[in-house]
C-alpha cells in the first residue's frame, strides 16, 4: 500500500470515529429530547376554559329546552306581569300618597348637583329640614314627597337653572295606628305599608276566645274632630263571606269587644268576688 492511500485510510477512519460520537452525543443530550406535541392535544388545551369553583360563565348558561312550546313561555311571563301589577299598586298607592311627619327619613336628590344632594335626613319634631340656600329651611310636615320636591325646586330655580328635584321616602315612621280589647298583645304600633283590619289583628297576636270578631270597631277621627266608629265583621271576612278591603289609615284605633263568653266570666267573677263578701258580713 502506497504511502498516499495510507493517508486517505486513516481520514476516512478519523470521519468515521467523529461521527460516531456526535451522533452519541446528541442521543444522551437531555436538553435536546423533546415530547412531540400533536395538534389535537394543542387544541384541546387551547380550547379548555378555567374553572372558578361552582360559578358558571356566559357559555355554560343552559338555553330553554326546545320542547317547550312559545305560547307557555309567553302564559308564564304575562303571568309574572299580572302578579307584578297587582302586588307594586298595593305598596306604591301607600307611598304616594304618603304625607310625612316626624321620625320619617328621606333623601333629597338635585341632578346634577352633588353639593345640594342630602342623603338619610331625619324629619324633625317641628317638620322643619334645613338645606342649602334655602333660608329656615323647608317645612314638610303634612306634605307627599312630591310636593316637597316642588317646593325645593321653585327655591333653588333662583340659584341653579331648571333644577330637577326628587325626594325619596327612605323609612316610613310617623304613621302609626293602635289596637285594643281582647287581643293577644294591644299597643301602638307602626304603619309602614298599607295595612287591613285583619292584618292589624293577626299583628297583634290575634283575636282572644273572649273578643267578638264580627264587631271590631275602627275609631278614625273626621277632619272636624269628631269621631266615626266602623264596624268591621271580621268573621265574615275569615269566612269568605266578605272582601278584606277595609284598610286603616294613619292615627286610626281598632277594638276588638268581648263577647258573650266574656260577659259570662265577667258574671261568674262578680259571684264570687259577692260570695267571699258574705263570709265577712255574716251572710252564712
Amino acid at each position: 500500500m502506497t504511502k498516499n492511500n495510507k493517508t486517505m485510510v486513516l481520514a476516512i477512519a478519523a470521519l468515521l470515529v467523529a461521527t460516531t460520537t456526535s451522533v452519541a452525543q446528541t442521543q444522551n443530550d437531555p436538553q435536546k429530547q423533546r415530547p412531540r406535541t400533536t395538534t389535537s392535544q394543542t387544541t384541546t388545551d387551547k380550547n379548555k376554559k378555567p374553572v372558578n369553583g361552582d360559578r358558571l360563565e356566559p357559555d355554560d348558561t343552559k338555553p330553554r329546552p326546545a320542547d317547550v312550546p312559545n305560547d307557555i313561555v309567553a302564559n308564564r311571563q304575562e303571568q309574572m306581569s299580572e302578579d307584578e301589577a297587582a302586588i307594586n299598586p298595593y305598596y306604591n298607592n301607600f307611598f304616594s300618597t304618603y304625607r310625612l311627619g316626624p321620625e320619617d327619613v328621606v333623601s333629597i336628590e338635585v341632578f346634577n348637583q352633588e353639593r345640594y344632594t342630602r342623603k338619610g335626613i331625619t324629619v324633625p319634631p317641628s317638620g322643619r329640614i334645613s338645606l342649602q340656600l334655602i333660608p329656615g329651611g323647608v317645612f314638610v310636615n303634612g306634605k307627599t314627597p312630591e310636593e316637597v320636591a316642588r317646593i325645593i325646586e321653585k327655591q333653588y330655580d333662583e340659584y341653579i337653572i331648571d333644577p330637577q328635584v326628587t325626594v325619596t321616602l327612605e323609612k316610613a315612621a310617623s304613621y302609626r295606628y293602635s289596637i285594643l280589647g281582647d287581643v293577644m298583645t294591644p299597643g301602638v304600633r307602626l304603619m309602614n305599608r298599607r295595612m287591613t283590619v285583619t292584618e292589624a289583628i293577626a299583628e297583634a297576636g290575634g283575636v282572644l276566645t273572649t273578643g267578638d270578631r264580627s264587631k271590631v270597631t275602627v275609631l278614625r277621627r273626621k277632619n272636624d274632630g269628631a269621631i266615626d266608629p266602623i264596624i268591621v265583621n271580621v268573621s265574615a271576612i275569615y269566612k269568605g263571606q266578605a272582601p278584606d278591603n277595609f284598610y286603616l289609615a294613619p292615627g286610626d284605633q281598632v277594638l276588638v269587644p268581648g263577647n258573650k263568653f266574656k260577659t259570662f266570666q265577667k258574671i261568674m267573677g262578680l259571684a264570687n268576688v259577692l260570695s267571699f263578701a258574705r263570709i265577712f258580713t255574716g251572710g252564712w
